[in-house]
């Protein structure tokens, strides 16, 4: 349960971990207000009040089913293709499954997309045939508006306009006929803009001439997607930005450590104080056993700050990614085995001194020495942007990544040489 950022988990369907939003309580009472109050009312007369608001309660479960179905079909594909599926979380705007990694060909990104609309093609006629059988009206009701329903998800999710299935659709065709997977990102995130800033249009005009709340709704979908197309061409300057790097060329080593059993008064006396990062890794002797986040210390009470220790307050290395140090920066959802060692960090939220190197850097092959295998703790908050400069600088260095938003409190990562 992710209580921080409001989603909680309901279990696996699949193999896949699924979440909810606590958004999704906001839209399921605004479906069952508007069902039972309008649509209903007006397409199945003579009906109690009652009995609405049983039918809008059990068609606006049965649409958030239809949109974890929508979403199991891209998250099942993506596993046939080979990537792996993080979860998929229920919002205010429908589902969002996280994957880690990239496809492999334009193919699988194209299968990948076009399953999600599948199923609600496939979902929108089996409750239109339900509808026309003749069944009781109150059946007969939720069956239409579903089947309705789904068709219209499925017609608006294959609007070519990124991060929309449409937008993936678009993207792999435009990958497959190039084949080039930048090029394809900039150009599909260029059409997705271009719609979203229509959708805004539209909206503004139907909310300011007509007074129609829809307006309103439909120019908030347009932002949504405005974020998320401008979020993937983020994303592709990131992976140029970091092209030949690898989490050794930009890491510090030696990380400030505190012990577990520390109080939080004396880690601020001793250690905060004169030496500022975002987490600090938490040993027991010379094991890592979890993170101590500067955030997490400034929620504890200063009257507590005698008698908490820092074990009580940090993260927990079962919650923290691990990753080989060989892996690309822009790959920072990849998990690996527990460290054993600390040799090093790399902070994003903090501004650090050094260069990108390249890879042939001798500064990275003497560190890499022995032929060991060691750890390095890479502190990372994903909030913002890469910012990376291909020459020696000062660097404020900001992580996130389009369409995949991660968060993931810190990561560590394998040195293997």
């Amino acid at each position: 349960m992710n209580t921080m950022s409001g989603n909680f988990s309901i279990g696996r369907f699949g193999g896949v971990e699924v979440r909810i939003n606590w958004s999704l309580i906001v839209v399921f009472a605004l479906i069952v207000w508007s069902l039972t109050d309008g649509v209903f009312p007006s397409q199945n007369p003579g009906l109690s009040h009652g009995t609405y608001l049983a039918m809008a309660i059990v068609a606006a479960l049965l649409f958030f089913a239809s949109i974890l179905l929508h979403e199991l079909g891209h998250s099942w594909e993506a596993r046939r293709e080979g990537i792996e599926v993080d979860s998929i979380t229920l919002w205010l705007f429908g589902g969002v499954s996280q994957f880690k990694g990239r496809y492999g060909s334009a193919g699988a990104e194209f299968r990948t997309a076009i399953a999600g609309p599948l199923v609600s093609i496939g979902l929108g006629v089996v409750f239109v045939l339900i509808a026309i059988a003749h069944l009781p009206s109150s059946v007969d009701g939720v069956a239409a508006w579903l089947g309705y329903i789904n068709l219209i998800l499925a017609v608006f999710n294959l609007i070519p306009a990124q991060p929309l299935d449409g937008g993936r659709v678009l993207h792999a065709a435009l990958w497959r006929a190039k084949g080039d997977f930048a090029w394809a990102t900039r150009v599909a995130a260029e059409i997705g803009q271009g719609f979203a800033y229509l959708f805004i249009a539209l909206g503004l005009a139907m909310f300011v001439f007509q007074g129609s709340f829809s307006g309103a709704w439909l120019a908030f979908v347009g932002w949504f997607l405005l974020q998320g197309a401008r979020a993937e061409a983020r994303y592709v300057a990131t992976e140029q930005a970091l092209e030949g790097l690898r989490v050794r060329d930009l890491m510090v080593r030696d990380p400030v450590t505190v012990d577990a059993d520390s109080t939080i008064g004396r880690f601020m006396d001793d250690v905060a104080w004169s030496q500022r990062f975002t987490t600090y890794p938490v040993l027991e002797g010379a094991k890592p056993i979890g993170l101590l986040a500067f955030a997490s210390v400034a929620a504890v009470p200063r009257s507590d700050w005698d008698t908490r220790r820092v074990r009580d307050t940090m993260i927990s290395l079962d919650r923290v990614p691990r990753l080989t140090e060989t892996r690309r920066p822009w790959m920072l959802w990849w998990i690996f085995p527990r460290p054993q060692q600390i040799v090093g960090s790399w902070s994003t939220t903090d501004t650090w001194s050094g260069s990108c190197r390249s890879p042939t850097s001798p500064e990275r092959s003497k560190s890499a020495g022995g032929g060991r295998s060691k750890w390095l703790l890479a502190v990372c908050s994903y909030t913002g942007r890469f910012l990376f400069r291909q020459q020696p600088m000062p660097l404020t260095v900001r992580a996130g990544s389009a369409g995949r938003r991660q968060e993931l409190p810190s990561a560590f990562f394998e040195v293997r040489s």
